[in-house]
């Protein structure tokens, strides 16, 4: 079982960066994959990212190509989410996910099902 809670958001300008971290309490962190989403008021719940238990394979949402690196220390029990270049429309509730797997696939994990634990989510604004 694992606990996780997020940290790094805030308001940002356009254009500007912001580093999400994901912390996770609980034993063979390196057996999860781990999934970024992001939520705003009256739409689903959108998959940003997510990336395997050791760290090798990363998947992206289309928006978040070329933009935002999903990363993790599992030695610090960590996960971080890079976000660059952000626009107003990259403001949401950003919340990091967990799954026990030894496989990443595109399809399923953007996909909000497929997880089993979730942080409480952390706001991200990016406005002038």
């Amino acid at each position: 079982q694992l606990q996780l809670v997020e940290s790094g958001g805030g308001l940002v300008q356009p254009g500007g960066s912001l580093r999400l971290s994901c912390a996770a309490s609980g034993r063979f962190f390196d057996y999860y994959a781990i999934g970024w989403f992001r939520q705003v008021p009256g739409k689903e719940r959108e998959g940003v990212s997510c990336i395997s238990g050791a760290g090798g394979v990363q998947h992206y949402g289309e928006f978040a190509k070329g933009r935002f690196i999903a990363s993790r220390d599992n030695a610090k029990n960590t996960a971080d989410l890079q976000m660059n270049d952000l626009k107003p429309e990259d403001s949401a509730v950003y919340v990091c996910a967990a799954r026990r797997s030894a496989v990443l696939d595109a399809g399923t994990c953007l996909g909000a099902g497929w997880y089993t634990y979730w942080g409480p989510g952390i706001q991200v604004t990016v406005s002038s």
